[in-house]
Formats: C-alpha cells, structure tokens, sequence
C-alpha cells in the first residue's frame, strides 16, 4: 500500500526505490505480500510485476476487493458483482497471475448488496479457477461465521494494534473476538496499520521506555508485540523505504518477556 505516491495515489516519487523494496522483501526471507489493484489504482500492482515477475515459487500474494479510488483521493465501495468480478480480473491482469492465490472480500458498510451476497459472487468466481483461496478485510465475528457457514476462510484482514486505531479509523466490531475465532479455526489474522499508520514507529511512554530495555525500535516493539500476541497472526507492515523494511523485519528477533507484555498491555 506504501509503495504508490502520496495518499497511495499515482507514481512513487522514487520508482527505483519502490522497486529495491520488493527485492529486498524477497531476499529477507519474505513470502507474503498484500496488494490491491485499486493501490495507485495500478500502481502497486505494477511495481511487483516489474520487480519479481516471475515470481519465486513460494511467494503467496493476497490482493483485496470491495474498493475503488475516485478522482478526487476518495476511497469508496465496489461491491456491486460486476465490480468484484471485474476486480479479479484486473487482478490477474497487472500482476500477470492465471490465479490469485489469496482474496480478501474488503467489506464497507452501506454497500448496494449484502455482505452475503457479495460473497457469493467471489465463491462463483473461486469456481472457475480465478480465485485459490477466500479470505476477509474489515469484518465482525457475525460476518466470518457467516462466511464459514458457506465456504472456507483462510484469513482475516482487520485493524489491530497497540494503539487500538488508525487515525479516524476505528476497529472493526469486537477486535479480541474476531482474533479469537480465527485461533479457534486455525485461520490467519493479518492486522493492517500494525503501526497504526507510524504513529507507533514514534514511541512516546511505556512503548519507548520498554523499547529501550528490549534494545529495539518502536517499530519493531509494536510489531513484536503482535506477533507475540497469537500464533495466527501475521503482521503486514508497509513502507517504501529498505531501511524501515530492515527494520521492521528485525521485529522477529526482539524477545518479549512478560513483564513488558503487561507494560504493554493496552489499558480499558
């Protein structure tokens, strides 16, 4: 999501750099990226397919739809089913795929059909070999028992981090809960904004004070603590930057210990 201009809209200011950040992902170990055809619109897209096409065997990458970019910044809905289809599509088309291993229904409230129809037309879609595997963006524990109930999940997309926000953005239903279905049922839990858009990066009490004993960034705390959180999940993280990539993967070997997950502890 980071890797397209300013307000994910446009060129990146550095296409070359855009471009060392793939590479870098891939040499770090990383076999997992998360992207959307409407990041740029086309942008982010764009930039995997020039910078690891073709791609290496074990890379999964997850894509999402249910959204679109009007011209003015704004993000807004697609849901209609011949938005989602044509989403696929577009999908496949700018990461040169003849499957996407992983897609996320990103579902936003007020859309033109239900949440459960618009499912179904990503479960008609799975059926013709487009789609791999269902997973969902921006859901309650209603909605994914209501998705279980008709097809496989294999992850859920929401906001979680420390902080509890993103900006004006507040979490979707009952954060814990959802976590704790997707424990339950073996599903992974991909928390976005895990640095709650780098507000966490700049520390500030207990996360810096504990960041400092841990000799470890913020970042990296933040990122720690979530992964130290379950073992469904797994952080996605975005930046244009190689040095803040580096950084970020170098969460992994920051140790938590259990005085500072009850420092970190978010209080009611």
């Amino acid at each position: 999501m980071r890797l397209p201009g300013k307000d994910v809209w446009g060129e990146p200011a550095d296409p070359s750099a855009a471009r060392a950040v793939l590479r870098r992902a891939i040499e770090l170990g990383i076999n997992f990226i998360d992207t959307a055809w409407y990041y740029g619109p086309h942008v982010a897209n764009r930039l995997i397919l020039e910078s690891l096409y073709p791609y290496p065997s074990d890379l999964v990458i997850a894509t999402k739809l249910g959204g679109k970019r009007m011209p003015d910044k704004s993000w807004v809905q697609a849901l209609t089913p011949e938005e989602l289809r044509a989403g696929v599509d577009t999908d496949l088309q700018t990461l040169r795929l003849e499957q996407l291993p992983v897609v996320h229904l990103r579902w936003i409230e007020n859309a033109p059909i239900s949440f459960g129809e618009a499912l179904d037309v990503l479960i008609d879609v799975q059926k013709t070999g487009k789609i791999r595997h269902l997973a969902l963006s921006n859901v309650t524990v209603q909605q994914c028992e209501q998705a279980l109930a008709k097809t496989p999940i294999v992850a859920v997309q929401n906001l979680y981090n420390l902080s509890g926000k993103a900006g004006p953005m507040p979490m979707t239903g009952d954060p814990e809960k959802v976590l704790e279905l997707c424990e339950q049922k073996g599903i992974a839990f991909l928390p976005f904004f895990p640095l709650a858009i780098g507000a966490l990066a700049g520390g500030g009490g207990s996360l810096e004070a504990v960041a400092k004993r841990l000799r470890c960034t913020p970042a990296q705390l933040s990122i720690a603590w979530l992964l130290a959180r379950s073992p469904v999940m797994l952080p996605i993280p975005g930046t244009s930057k190689v040095h803040h990539l580096e950084e970020n993967v170098g969460a992994v070997h920051v140790a938590i210990d259990e005085p500072a997950l009850d420092e970190l502890k978010p209080k009611p």
